[in-house]
């Protein structure tokens, strides 16, 4: 697909090597398409790898993608340098009076705090509310499904005894639905978490759809408003190396932490990871784009705020 992204963005040249395609802004304009306009508001630590880790999968349709990236103005990170943020950033207050087909909003390593206390979080829920008016379909990964979730629903985090840590097979409620058009009958999912929502207090309401669950690691997909939100708890975006990079950091920390389940090889960090999650992050990735973004998306963007369920 070609991905306008900026032109010195360091996720370009990382996906090259993979033989991925992507097109910078620069050629993208001489393409006579109207692009779908992606936001991406990235709270991870490191950006560089989450700005990757999506793209990777953003770039895998024939549509063509205009994409922002976003920031908390209330938050500095302390692991991208600052002109990293000043060159591919923008701030909330810069895009808040335009409309946008699709918007992914990361996890955050604050899952341990509770929401009010995260620095950021009434920016945040102002975003949140914002985007239900001004985007057609918006992907809440990890904590900002859990952070949504509760801002929205009122539903609670609860606190694992131990982290949800490693690649879990999931299953489908409905396989029909478009978000799972080429699905197996089950899929494996990486997930790194020490929190958990919980199914008991999400079909106690009616908007809310559990469309995808693992019986070791929970609900992991969630859909309301027709496909206009996805709140999904899983990382199917990590690249094979993620979950090893995580433990071997927490190792070194002398943290506590467990091999994670069903990753390497034999169960051996020596073997390396063994990759069982990539067709199904592309296909839900490029799903999503296509059924739920661009057909479903208005002509003129304004219109977004008359849509109702898709």
């Amino acid at each position: 697909m070609p991905l306008n992204i900026p032109k010195n963005l360091p996720a370009i040249d990382l996906l090259k090597k993979e033989q991925i395609f992507v097109m910078d802004s620069l050629r993208a304009a001489t393409q006579d398409i109207r692009p779908l306009n992606v936001l991406v508001l990235n709270l991870m630590p490191i950006k560089v790898t989450t700005e990757t880790d999506l793209v990777r999968l953003l770039s895998n349709t024939p549509l063509q993608i205009e994409l922002k990236l976003v920031k908390v103005s209330g938050h500095t990170p302390k692991n991208t340098p600052i002109e990293h943020m000043q060159e591919f950033y923008i701030g909330f207050d810069e895009i808040a009076h335009n409309f946008y087909d699709g918007m992914i909003i990361t996890g955050a390593p604050v899952e341990q705090i509770a929401f009010e206390d995260v620095r950021y979080w009434r920016e945040l829920t102002a975003i949140l509310d914002w985007a239900r008016t001004h985007v057609t379909s918006t992907l809440y990964i990890c904590w900002a499904a859990q952070a949504a979730l509760y801002h929205f629903y009122g539903i609670p985090k609860y606190e694992l005894p131990s982290k949800m840590f490693g690649v879990f097979r999931h299953r489908l409620s409905d396989p029909h639905l478009p978000i799972f058009r080429g699905f197996d009958d089950d899929f494996f999912v990486p997930h790194s978490r020490h929190t958990e929502i919980r199914r008991s207090d999400i079909i106690r309401l009616q908007d809310l759809s559990i469309i995808a669950e693992s019986d070791q690691a929970g609900v992991h997909i969630v859909m309301t408003r027709g496909g206009r939100e996805f709140y999904i708890t899983g990382h199917a975006e990590y690249s094979p190396g993620t979950l090893d990079d995580e433990y071997r950091r927490d190792l070194a920390k002398g943290l506590p932490i467990h091999i994670p389940a069903n990753y390497y090889l034999n169960d051996d960090p020596a073997q390396g990871p063994h990759v069982r999650w990539r067709a199904h992050a592309n296909l839900l990735f490029t799903n999503w784009l296509n059924y739920y973004v661009y057909q479903a998306t208005p002509y003129k963007a304004e219109d977004i705020r008359y849509l109702g369920e898709l």
